[in-house]
Formats: structure tokens, sequence, C-alpha cells
């Protein structure tokens, strides 16, 4: 196969999705700086870690809670009308918060604002698998992805840096809102596949919680959500306290932290270009696995006396790991669940890993505030290492799609029987692992 036949650009709906990815994250890159800002003018050096830390935590909450129902409700919807409204929601939301002056009202506007993203953002991930299904496709479109999500750090704090020239602060949040817009013209302009299975059968709460059921059933499921908690503990202070870091050990907040973030996200995009390659010499366990560990080993070496290039050589590292870990979660996603179930799998995920943000991010703030910057990271850094000495436990290292079970209680005629055939009295066959309705329990089935 060639590399123009797999390669995801090639595909023009992949095209404009990935163009609309680049425009929304850069509108929440460019909040989250403003963000950052608002809670330094707020607090100080002395309170700003903290309060961004409770800032971020409310997004979290809105993640939590929201998704795993977001995407039951938009079932059977049309993906593309959702989206775009979605869109439209986040991007009014932005105005008012270049007036909020105190945290209350911030955090009101967030919470409401990661709501709608807690919607979205499962949604528009489910869409690419349908957009590529070839396996090599889906894998280099996760790395188009991932870079993507690498222009939060990169792109946004230098245009959050250029605009600062001439606007205050505050207004950061009504040049995230312009950027919505060139999303929302990408998602109108892009053909959407049609939707896959009928997600609306069943209770509401049923289909709320059934990617969350799949997602406790399946040990690499398990497994990618501890390895996604590890880095969270480490990456939280990164993305909390460097903020702080950059006023306290540099001298000037507004200066340096977007430089910070800019590094950081430089490093993010070369760890993704890296992924395709260590994934088919390692797979994605132990790829996930050596970034958590890489990050925590670079968080003990912020208690080095670093300079300027220091600092900026250590966040570059920092970005390096975290998208050996996040990058090829998709892919681990989109073996691990049928068509069908999918975005509600990916809702799940969205879920359950950022419920472990919920965790690390005032855990990071109040660490940073009582025991020091860089003790917090240390003792977060050690923490990381211990979870992902349980997630290879939970994953194991023997993990093949294919595997073989019986299916005693159909009838002959079935038509997964048909489909797959079986034999002998138990009717044992092997195909791609699901948990689904038909197989409800991943103990039954063995390596093929």
């Amino acid at each position: 196969m060639t590399a123009v036949r797999i390669s995801p650009i090639a595909n023009p709906a992949f095209r404009t999705l990935f163009a609309a990815q680049v425009f929304s994250l850069l509108a929440i890159g460019l909040m989250t700086v403003a963000m950052s800002l608002a809670a330094y003018r707020i607090g100080g050096t002395a309170a700003a870690g903290q309060i961004l830390g409770f800032l971020l935590a409310v997004k979290m909450v809105a993640y939590v809670c929201v998704s795993p129902l977001a995407e039951a409700l938009f079932a059977g919807r049309r993906r593309k009308r959702v989206m775009v409204g979605l869109d439209v929601a986040r991007m009014f939301l932005l105005l008012p918060m270049a007036f909020a002056t105190q945290t209350w009202q911030i955090a009101a506007l967030a919470l409401v604002f990661f709501a709608v993203s807690s919607g979205f953002t499962p949604l528009f991930q489910s869409v690419i698998p349908d957009v590529l299904p070839d396996k090599r496709s889906y894998s280099r479109a996760l790395v188009w992805s991932r870079i993507a999500y690498t222009l939060e750090s990169v792109l946004s704090p230098v245009i959050a840096a250029m605009v600062l020239q001439v606007v205050a602060g505050a207004f950061l949040f009504w040049v995230a809102a312009a950027a919505f817009a060139g999303s929302i013209a990408m998602l109108l302009i892009t053909h959407f596949p049609a939707d896959t299975g009928d997600r609306r059968k069943g209770p509401f709460l049923t289909r709320a919680l059934r990617g969350v059921a799949i997602y406790r059933k399946t040990p690499r499921l398990r497994g990618l959500f501890l390895l996604n908690f590890a880095l969270s503990l480490s990456m939280a202070w990164v993305l909390v306290n460097s903020v702080v870091l950059a006023g306290a050990r540099l001298g000037d907040a507004e200066a340096h932290f977007p430089m910070l973030m800019a590094f950081y996200g430089l490093g993010a995009a070369i760890g993704a270009v890296l992924v395709p390659r260590l994934i088919e010499a390692l797979e994605e366990r132990r790829t996930m696995a050596a970034g958590a560990m890489l990050h925590a080993a670079l968080g003990f070496a912020i208690a080095l006396p670093l300079g300027y290039a220091g600092y900026m050589a250590l966040w570059v590292g920092f970005g390096l790991a975290a998208s050996l870990v996040l990058t090829p979660g998709g892919l681990v996603i989109a073996r691990s669940a049928g068509a069908g179930d999918r975005a509600s799998v990916f809702a799940a995920q969205f879920s359950l890993s950022h419920a472990g943000w919920l965790v690390a991010y005032p855990l990071a703030g109040e660490l940073g505030a009582r025991a020091g910057l860089e003790p917090a990271l240390m003792i977060l850094s050690g923490l990381t290492i211990g979870v992902v000495a349980l997630a290879l436990r939970v994953w194991p290292a023997t993990d093949p799609l294919t595997r073989e079970h019986e299916h005693p209680d159909l009838p002959e005629d079935h038509p997964h029987l048909r489909d797959t055939p079986a034999h002998g009295p138990r009717q044992r066959h092997a195909h791609a692992f699901h948990i689904d309705d038909l197989h409800q329990d991943w103990s039954v089935s063995q390596p093929a």
C-alpha cells in the first residue's frame, strides 16, 4: 500500500474536518491562555495556581458529568447539525468572559462552555474512523489530530503574545470566539458519512452508560484509563503551574508563559510524528507506558539548576512525552468497540480520562502552593510511576484483536454465526472481539 493511498489528507472529508479541528483547538487554546492570565490577574503569584487549578477542575466536572449524557441525547441526530450548533454555542459563550473580573464569574461561564464542549469532542472523534475505515489511514489521522492538539500549545500562545501587544488580555476571549467561526465554516462544507448503528435503542440511562460498561469490561481500555491518569498526575503540574513558574522563576508571566507553552507544543508535535513508527515497533501499550515514564523522569529534572534555555528544553520534553501517551488512544478505542458503539465508547473515554484530570488539576495547584513548585512536580512524578506500574498489570502484554470464543446459546442460523462460521457443538469461532450485546464477558475469550 502506497503512502498516497493511506494518507488521510488525501480524503476531502478528513481535510475539512481537520481544518475544523485546527480552528476549534486554536479557539480553546486562546481561551485557555486568556483564562490563565485572568487567574494571574485575580490571584497574583501567591494564588494564581490555586485559582487556575479550580477553573480547570470546573472544566473536568463538566467533561466527566455531561459527556456520556450528551452522547446519548444526540444519538440518532444528524452529527453535522449537532456539531455546528455546539460550535455556535461555544462561540457566543466566550463573549461575556472578557468582562468577568471575579473567579466565580469565569467559573460559571467556563462550566457551561466546557459542558457544551463535552458533547462536541467525542462526537467529532467518532466521525474520523467512519471517514477513514482503513486502520493505517486512521492511525496516521490520529497523528494529524494530535498535531492539531499541539497547535493549542504552539500557535495559541504565539498568537496570544501578538494579540497582547495591541489589546488587553481579557479580550483574548473575543479572538477565541472569532476562531470558532472558522470551525463552523469548515464543518458546513464537510461531507459527513452516514451514522453507523442505531444508538437510540433502550432506556436513556442505559444508553448513556453503555460506553462506560464496555470500557469497564475491556482490559485494554482499563489500562488505557490508568495510563491516561498516570500522565495526568505530572502533566497537570505543567498545565497549572507553568504560568506561576513563568512569573516566579522567569520574572514575567505574560511574556514567558506563552513561550513555555509554545515549546511544550513543539515537543508534542515531534512526539506525534514519532508515534506511528513507535506503534509499529512497540504497539500501543509499550509506547504509551514509555511516554508516561519519560514524562515522570523529566519531572525530576525540575530540581536541576535550569536557566531560560533549560526550562524551554524541559518543556519540549514534556510535550514529546505527553504525545506518546495521548496520540494512540483513539486507535485503542477504535479497535475495542464495534462501529455502532464507537461514539459511546469515545464519550466514555472522554469522561473517564477527564475524571483523572479532575483529581490531578486541583492536586497540582494545591501541591504547588503548599509544597513549592519543584517539590510538587517531583511528588506528582513519583505518583505517575506508580500508576504506570499498575496499568501494565491491568493491560495484558499479549492482547490480540482476534479472539476465540463460544456461543452455545445461539441458534445455528443466527446472523452472527452466518457472518463468522462456527464449529463444534459449542459453536466456537474467532473474530475481532468487542464487548457488545452478544459478547458480555471478556474472560470467556482466548487469543486466536
